[in-house]
Parts: structure tokens; C-alpha cells; sequence
């Protein structure tokens, strides 16, 4: 369900002692998640642990979702944090196979905000949502004092429709699966990255930012099973693919040469000494589908905006000694696993 917080409790002798993460994400967002959230809120539909919360109340066909988004900074080549948060939401609704319907907006600005950027982040998230035939039904405003927000934090809730004829779940991944990327990988993190920084001079590295819900309907509209669907926000490729092995207690061996990453996006990895991934993206998906249907997926996928290198990068196998393990250029294996905490803070 998406449930990301930017905090950590570190167990001492005596107690916890809560340390703020700035951004949260890695395995400091994990131990909050697993210790102090799930614990407190558990239930049938929360433990599922998808980007969505199937409601059991409603036959079974209504997913629901919520996240915030703090950007920074609000505008960055490829989109701005209004259609971050639109695309963002729907993309979650998504994965869980479901047909985007209807969203609401909480916006929380900051005294002295300048009007004319806040109607073109409005426009831009009416447009983005427009493009789907879906509606912003409701809503919320809140003004804060100067300084006691950064400009704008946007929160968006989602509500869809599954359309998917089998359940899109973590726990149905299985050996023999495929797993597949919808793109290359990394470039909403180094798109930001850069234009927080002012890196690049020259042409814009462009964020991958997008709504997903046309490539993922194509499958569907295919008849295909799909087992399960990610997208590969914080933490990248290899936080998704950990989370969903272990969710399925399984093993995912992947190859880093099949892995498609854009040749200015590995530069500025490198520079940086980042990688790529561990690189927040907002327009990629990975999905897990049986390994006999994974060329018709292949060319479905690559049909769709945005999705032409769609690659295959591993399978599922039975348990191993870790949830990922990923087999270099030279055959060399080694564990992959999520960073421990987050390499670039505030970038959905």
C-alpha cells in the first residue's frame, strides 16, 4: 500500500530511540514499517503490503491508495510535482490491476506561495488526469505559516476499478516466473538529481514521469495472467524486487547486463557513485508474468509510449540464500539488496 515514512526507531537499552530519516526509504523505512506501523494498524487488507488496498467490502473490485509528494524541486525537466502526484497515484492503482476512476487532493501551502506557480501545477494535474478520463471528485486546502512547509507538499488518494480477471499480488509470484522492466531504469532520480544541483548545462536529462495505466491495461486487454506489478519508485529496481521476493518467499536472480539503463543516466551514476538500481523512477514497472508468456508481453509492451525498451532481466527461483541475487557481466554473482537508507531524499 505504498506506506512510506520518514523515520526509524533504533532499539537501545532502555528504549527506542526514534531517528528522523530525511526521506525515508531503505531498510531504516523497513524496521519502521515492520516494528511500529504494521504492528498498530494490522489488518487482512494492510498486510497484503500491495501499492493499493483491495476492499473486500465492495465484492472485491475497489482498490484505494494515498501518497504524498514533497518534490523538490516542484518543476523539473519531464513534469513538476502536479503530475508527480496524479501520475504517481493512478501508477499505484495500476499495479494492483486496476482501472483508475477517481482521485481527491489535499494541498498543504506554504504563506506567501506564488499563485501563478500553483495554478500551473493545478493545470498540470487536471491535464494529467484528463488524459485518463479521470476525475479529481474532492479535496482540501491548507495555508501554513512561513516556513513551517516548503512551498507545497501535495496528497493525493486514488480510487479504481479492477479489471484484472486474476488477482495482481506479491504472493502469486513463483518460480519460473519472468520478471520484465518496462523501460530503462534511473532517470526520474538523476533527472532530479540534476536539476537540484544544476549538473548538467547542457540538454536536460528528462524524468521518465508518466502514467502507467495504458501499457498496464494493454496486458490486460490481452488476456494475459499477469502475477504481479511494481512500480520502481523509491528505492529503484532492486527495492521492488526484494520487497515482492520476500513477500513470496522466493528468490530473483537477475542480469545486470540485460538491465536497461540510458548511457547519460550511467554517467551521472557513476559521477556520483550511485546505482542506478537504486534510482527512483516514476514512469517504470516491473512485472512478474508465467516464463511462457513473457515474449508476448515483450512485444506488447514495446508497442506502448514509453515502453519500447522493454526488456526481460531475470527469473524467480526457488529460495536461495537471498531474496535477489544479481549475476554481473564477468558471471559473477552477488546479493542485491535495498540501500540502508535513501541515497536522494525528496524526490516524489
Amino acid at each position: 500500500m505504498n506506506l512510506s515514512f520518514g523515520a526509524c526507531p533504533i532499539p537501545v537499552e532502555g528504549g527506542d530511540v526514534v531517528v528522523l530519516a530525511h526521506g525515508g526509504g531503505g531498510r531504516l523505512q523497513e524496521q519502521l514499517l515492520d516494528k511500529l506501523i504494521m504492528p498498530i494498524f494490522a489488518n487482512d487488507v494492510l498486510t497484503t503490503r500491495h501499492d493499493g488496498a483491495i476492499l473486500p467490502t465492495f465484492g472485491g473490485k475497489t482498490v484505494v491508495t494515498t501518497d504524498s509528494f514533497v518534490v523538490t524541486p516542484r518543476f523539473f525537466p519531464g513534469g513538476n510535482i502536479g503530475k508527480l502526484a496524479v501520475s504517481g497515484t493512478i501508477n499505484d492503482l495500476a499495479m494492483c490491476g486496476a482501472r483508475p476512476v477517481a482521485l481527491t487532493v489535499a494541498l498543504v501551502i506554504e504563506e506567501g506561495f506564488v499563485l501563478a506557480e500553483l495554478r500551473t501545477i493545478l493545470h498540470a494535474m487536471q491535464e494529467e488526469a484528463q488524459s485518463l478520463s479521470v476525475s479529481i471528485v474532492a479535496g482540501d486546502t491548507k495555508v501554513v505559516g512561513r516556513g513551517q512547509v516548503d512551498g507545497l507538499f501535495i496528497t493525493t488518494t486514488g480510487v479504481g476499478e479492477v479489471v484484472a480477471t486474476n488477482p495482481v499480488l506479491p504472493r502469486r509470484v513463483v518460480p519460473g516466473d519472468a520478471v520484465i522492466v518496462s523501460g530503462d531504469i534511473g532517470r526520474h532520480g538523476m533527472a532530479v538529481l540534476c536539476a537540484r544541483s544544476g549538473f548538467l548545462d547542457g540538454e536536460p536529462l528528462m524524468s521518465d514521469v508518466a502514467s502507467l495505466w495504458r501499457p498496464v491495461s494493454a496486458l490486460f486487454a490481452a488476456g494475459l495472467d499477469v502475477h504481479c506489478l511494481r512500480d520502481a519508485t523509491r528505492g529503484g529496481l532492486a527495492a521492488v524486487v526484494t520487497e515482492i521476493a520476500t513477500s513470496a518467499s522466493v528468490t530473483v536472480e537477475l542480469d545486470e547486463p540485460l538491465i536497461p539503463v540510458d548511457a547519460k543516466v550511467r554517467g551521472i551514476c557513476e559521477l556520483f557513485g550511485i546505482d542506478p538500481v537504486h534510482v527512483a523512477n516514476e514512469g517504470r514497472f516491473v512485472a512478474f508474468v508465467p516464463d511462457t508468456m513473457a515474449d508476448r508481453v515483450l512485444d506488447i509492451l514495446r508497442g506502448q509510449p514509453g515502453c519500447h525498451n522493454a526488456c526481460r532481466v531475470g527469473q524467480v527461483v526457488p529460495a536461495r540464500i537471498a531474496p535477489v541475487i544479481l549475476r554481473t557481466a564477468i558471471g559473477v554473482e552477488r546479493i542485491l539488496d535495498r540501500p540502508f537508507g535513501e541515497q536522494l531524499p525528496r524526490i516524489c
